[in-house]
């Protein structure tokens, strides 16, 4: 059974998680804390980021495009259609999805979010900082009218089937939902289509995280919110 190094609230472990379930491969999971640098991290990577897959191999592979190439190549279930489309037109509009959340959501967004209500949980003296959050959070909005528009005209993030962009997307929306950082009441088309991948099976391991001292926003883990 492949071990996965990962934090409950890192989105880019969420989408691995969430990528395993869906494609039935069993984790072990190590839970760490990356901001932490620990010199177990380090060795294993420098870069001190997650997730994390050691698997058979003396080879750990580190970071989250190798762990979705890996996952990909060794564990697809040849009886069902992959989370990656064969089109090549379907699939460059999945990437491109994929780069806007982890990379444009991510920037502006997630990782300020989690820096303030997280990681400085674990710096002495530090508090979150109001002015990051509501800029974070004005981000947010226009992001999730992107998304709104998105949805008003597809079944799923990238067309008329389920991705691995949902899954990213689902990934970073979940973090932020834990956090109660999003109103639902306002997130129109995004919402009917957050509440349909909610319901995936994939998606319970997720719905039962919880964070030491933080709890989940209320609704959190309700698939009717």
């Amino acid at each position: 059974m492949p071990s996965l190094l990962h934090h409950p609230l890192d989105p880019s472990s969420r989408l691995i998680r969430l990528m395993c379930a869906e494609y039935g491969v069993p984790l072990d999971m190590e839970e760490i804390k990356p901001w932490l640098r620990t010199a177990e991290l380090l060795e294993i990577n420098p870069a001190a980021t997650l997730p994390i897959l050691l698997g058979d191999s003396d080879q750990p592979i580190v970071g989250l495009l190798a762990n979705i190439h890996t996952i990909e190549d060794l564990y697809t279930p040849s009886v069902v259609t992959g989370l990656i489309p064969a089109e090549p037109g379907a699939r460059a509009e999945m990437w491109r999805m994929i780069e806007w959340v982890i990379g444009k959501l991510n920037d502006e967004v997630t990782r300020y979010v989690l820096e303030e209500k997280i990681v400085k949980r674990d710096q002495r003296g530090a508090t979150p900082d109001p002015a990051v959050l509501r800029v974070a959070k004005a981000n947010l909005n226009e992001h999730m009218l992107y998304f709104n528009w998105l949805f008003a005209t597809r079944s799923w993030l990238t067309g008329d089937a389920m991705t691995l962009a949902d899954f990213a997307l689902a990934a970073h929306l979940s973090t932020l939902d834990y956090l109660g950082d999003i109103d639902w009441g306002k997130a129109g088309e995004t919402r009917d289509w957050y509440s349909r991948i909610k319901s995936r099976p994939a998606f319970r391991t997720l719905l039962n995280d919880r964070v030491v001292a933080m709890p989940p926003q209320k609704g959190y883990a309700d698939l009717d919110f």
